[in-house]
Order: structure tokens, then C-alpha cells, then sequence
């Protein structure tokens, strides 16, 4: 059997007359055309399926299945609607041609063919299809580009996050650095308060730009004197005064940014010392006038300094620590807020192993 020509256009003739077919097939050949030769509508469909062509030309009047049919099936399947099929019958009726564009047809040729007309109808279909091949593997080609150079886009953005969020970390470290016992802190109350965030329901963005912004919850703590932040025992009342004044240090450090987090940072450092029964500090903000991410900062704060050592105290368990903070319900703490913290206590306790301070 010859061997098609590379590059070389494909025929299928679809007839159930073996001598049309046979006609069909020698005057296509020697316009150098590869030709597939199908004797009713199954086996065509068939046929296209395991070596699609890039013409059809399809006879309207055969058994089992008619043209009409063979092509409504053909432009229904995308892998196989863009192929150019021509029509070829002995009607000649008005309606018969009509319902033969409704089905899909391209073209039309007249029994008997003439070899002349089929060369040139075949050759411009060949180039349509060409062009339609190309466009189409332009547009396949274009959109994996587009694929691949989102996804760079993506990883690269995903690569930004993380070093902004390990910068943020590092930086926030920096106002406890002195305190040897602070350790992974921010870190583990920063998904302390992602983690309750996220159990109230309050939004992707939300929770991570929390994640983000509650690391700097203490940052002020750099401009409050070391005997005082470091103080083994109990401060006295002006020392109280002077270490009170870490959350407007930290506001102060962070007004006037542009950035979401820092932003929100902003409101974390002056708010997470508030206190739902309003005894808080710097201001003395009661309930709901509490921003909501002060609040949720403000008891992953807390549980954190329970079951952590300080220079004042020594780590508290953590079945303490909960008790603690289901008493604080409605004084020290939003009631909401405390809910979800203690609805996922097993991710709370997850989330403290996994940060561990450093030994």
C-alpha cells in the first residue's frame, strides 16, 4: 500500500455505491490527495474517528444512516465540527440543499461529478481546513502559554507571600528579641488567630491578611526600656503606665502605609489589649467598638502567653490555659470570639505543637 505523503490532505468519500466510490478515488488520487474510501454513514463516523480527514465528501441518499444524519453527528462533536463537508447527491430540489446547510454541510457537488469542479472545490476546502487547523493550534498553543506563565505568576507570587510572611516574622521578632523565652510566639498566635478567623466564617482575604498582620501585634514593644519589659516581677504602677504604651508605640510605627496588612496591623497593635467588659487599654473600648481582628488577636495573645514561659511566670498547661480563657467569656474576651477559639481547640493545640519554641 502506498504510503501518504507528508503534509499530504486526506479525503474521505462516504458513498454505499462501489463504483462511485471507485470514480470518487481516481480522480483524487492523482491530485496528490490521500483518499479513505466509507460505504455507508457508521462506518464513516467510525473511520473519522481513528483517522479523522480533513474533507468529507458525503453522499446524502444511503441506508442506515443518511447524509443528513452523518453530518448533524459530525458538526455536533467538537473534535470533528471544524472538518469541511461537502454534499454529493442528484437532488436538486431547493428544500433538499436547505436541509442540507441545517445538518452542516459546506458545499454542495452535482451527480455526476465533474473532475474539474472537484478539484477545485476540493483544493479551496483543503486550504479553509488548513487555515481552521491553524487557528485552532494557535489557540490550543496560546492558551498552555497562557497556562504556564499564569501558573509562574502564581508559584512566583506564592514564593513573594512566603518570604513576606517569614520577613514579617523576623521583623516582629526584633521588638521581643531580648525576651530569650518569647521564641516562635508570633508565629504560633498569628495562626492561633487566622485559625479562629477562619472558624467564624469571616473570608479567605480576611483570614489571610490577619495571618499577616498579627505578628506585628507587639512591634511597639521596641521603644518600651528593658527593665521594664523584662522585669522578672510584678511592674509598679507608673512602670504599668510605661509598658501600657507599647500599643500607640506600635500604631505609630505603622501608620500611613498603603499595604492591606500593615494597615490592619496598625489596628491589631492599638486594639489587642481592649477588653470586651471595656477595662482594656490605651482607650478603654467596649464590645462591638472593638475592631473585630483586635479581638481575635487579643485571645490568641492571651493563650499563647498562658502556655508559654516569661520572665515572670512559668508556662501554664494547656487545659489551664483554656480554663482561663472560658472564664474570661464575656469580661476580658468577645464571647463570639471565644466560642470558636475553644470550638477548634484540637486544631489550637495542632497548631502549638507544630510551632515549637526553640531549645
Amino acid at each position: 500500500m502506498k504510503q501518504p505523503m507528508k503534509n499530504q490532505a486526506r479525503i474521505m468519500v462516504v458513498d454505499d455505491d462501489e463504483r462511485n466510490l471507485r470514480l470518487m478515488d481516481a480522480m483524487l488520487i492523482p491530485q496528490g490527495y490521500e483518499v479513505i474510501l466509507a460505504h455507508d454513514g457508521e462506518d464513516a463516523l467510525s473511520k473519522v474517528k481513528e483517522t479523522p480527514p480533513d474533507i468529507i465528501l458525503l453522499d446524502i441518499m444511503m441506508p442506515k444512516m443518511d447524509g443528513f444524519e452523518v453530518a448533524r453527528r459530525l458538526k455536533a462533536r467538537d473534535e470533528t465540527s471544524i472538518i469541511p463537508i461537502v454534499m454529493v447527491t442528484a437532488l436538486r430540489e431547493v428544500e433538499d440543499r436547505v436541509k442540507a446547510l441545517e445538518a452542516g454541510a459546506d458545499d454542495f457537488l452535482s451527480k455526476p461529478v465533474d473532475r474539474v469542479e472537484l478539484r477545485a472545490r476540493v483544493s479551496s476546502l483543503v486550504k479553509v481546513k488548513a487555515y481552521n487547523d491553524h487557528m485552532r493550534n494557535y489557540q490550543k498553543e496560546l492558551e498552555a502559554e497562557v497556562a504556564r506563565r499564569t501558573e509562574q505568576l502564581r508559584s512566583a507570587f506564592e514564593q513573594i507571600k512566603t518570604a513576606s510572611l517569614e520577613t514579617i516574622y523576623r521583623l516582629s521578632r526584633a521588638a521581643e528579641y531580648k525576651d530569650e523565652e518569647t521564641g516562635v510566639h508570633i508565629e504560633r498566635m498569628s495562626h492561633y488567630a487566622a485559625a479562629v478567623a477562619r472558624q467564624m466564617g469571616l473570608g479567605s482575604h480576611m483570614i489571610e491578611t490577619l495571618l499577616y498582620a498579627s505578628p506585628m501585634h507587639d512591634v511597639g514593644k521596641i521603644g518600651i526600656p528593658d527593665q521594664i519589659l523584662l522585669k522578672p516581677g510584678k511592674l509598679d504602677a507608673d512602670e504599668w503606665e510605661i509598658m501600657k504604651q507599647h500599643t500607640i508605640i506600635g500604631a505609630k510605627i505603622l501608620e500611613g502605609s498603603n499595604a492591606e496588612f500593615i494597615k490592619m496591623g496598625e489596628v491589631i497593635a492599638l486594639s489587642h489589649h481592649e477588653k470586651w467588659d471595656g477595662s482594656g487599654y490605651p482607650h478603654g473600648l467596649k464590645g462591638l467598638d472593638i475592631p473585630i481582628v483586635g479581638r481575635i488577636t487579643a485571645i490568641a495573645d492571651v493563650f499563647d502567653a498562658l502556655t508559654s514561659k516569661r520572665p515572670y511566670k512559668e508556662a501554664f498547661s494547656v487545659d489551664k490555659s483554656l480554663g482561663i480563657i472560658e472564664e474570661s467569656r464575656g469580661n476580658h474576651f468577645d464571647p463570639e470570639v471565644t466560642d470558636a477559639f475553644l470550638t477548634i481547640e484540637e486544631e489550637i493545640v495542632s497548631i502549638k505543637e507544630k510551632y515549637q519554641d526553640e531549645t
